[in-house]
């Protein structure tokens, strides 16, 4: 078996793998991949024809998604967590995330214990486009305020602009941080913008849609994402000067009209957080696509 670290040349052999179905969880894809090096040893090696995918870190190893192949193959988990097993002192700790509900037969039939983990919430495009109804009214009402009372500049974000944009993230980590005591949140906080200086660096090399809002020549709002399917776009970061009334609702709007070719926005998970639920279920969303995690049963 040969491991192979994951760097960006590697985007061509990922994408034929992934290729081999459709998804609709955001995790499958290269973008969403590449940018957890920012916290995790990443690592890869083709097992029997399927490409399996490591994540590591102080705690232990896992495997992120469920091998990539034509068709699962049960010696694939075994030897999947075989290879766990000698990696963590814990035997405990070896298992596959983001299992994709299609798959969940497959992985009760072998005999796996399948755990809920979460869902990502999709919404429809032109509900968020239009804005249309009482349901979104406390929506427009912020986006209008934006229009109305700042002069500003809705632009695509260009490799120049990588610097201010992560002032940006840590000048709202810290006013999250200040508002939301949890640990957990803060902590993902701290990781979410790792993770942001990653794809920033690579932005060029990644296929990626990104725009920038500046007021007064000073970038105030920036968001990106990517396709997940051809039906599907998610965004996957959304980073606003908080002081700035109905500059998110402005942001978050304008991005989802560029985006007529998607039925679908995918605004990801909630990670457990109740906060963050609330705020995605603000936009009504149309679908919950869940993930699984699969363990060997006791």
């Amino acid at each position: 078996m040969q491991f192979n670290k994951l760097e960006i040349e590697h985007r061509e052999i990922f994408e034929d793998f992934l290729s081999f179905k459709r998804h609709d969880l955001s995790v499958y894809t290269f973008e969403n991949i590449f940018i957890w090096k920012g916290i995790y040893e990443i690592f890869w090696a083709v097992i029997r024809e399927s490409l399996c995918l490591f994540f590591s870190d102080d705690c232990g190893c896992f495997l992120y998604l469920s091998p990539l192949s034509k068709n699962q193959n049960p010696q694939v988990i075994k030897e999947v967590f075989r290879f766990m097993d000698k990696f963590n002192k814990n035997s405990g700790f070896s298992r596959i995330e983001n299992i994709e509900s299609e798959d969940l037969p497959f992985f009760k039939h072998y005999g796996y214990r399948m755990e809920f983990k979460s869902h990502e919430y999709l919404c429809l495009r032109s509900c968020l486009d239009g804005l249309k109804g009482p349901s979104f009214k406390s929506k427009r009402a912020p986006y209008n305020y934006f229009i109305k009372n700042y002069r500003f500049e809705y632009m695509p974000f260009l490799p120049s602009h990588k610097e201010d944009c992560l002032g940006l993230y840590s000048r709202w980590m810290q006013s999250r941080k200040k508002y939301y005591q949890d640990s957990l949140y803060q902590g993902m906080l701290t990781d979410s913008r790792k993770c942001l200086k990653v794809l920033l660096d690579n932005f060029r090399y990644l296929n990626l849609k990104a725009r920038i809002i500046k007021v007064g020549r000073v970038i105030k709002a920036f968001t990106c994402g990517f396709e997940v399917n051809p039906e599907t776009f998610c965004i996957l970061y959304e980073i606003t000067d908080l002081s700035l009334k109905g500059i998110s609702q402005f942001i978050f709007r304008n991005f989802c009209r560029e985006l007529k070719e998607y039925k679908y926005i995918n605004i990801m998970d909630d990670s457990g957080l109740d906060n963050l639920k609330r705020v995605k279920l603000s936009y009504r969303p149309e679908k919950l696509i869940p993930s699984y995690i699969a363990l060997r049963s006791e």
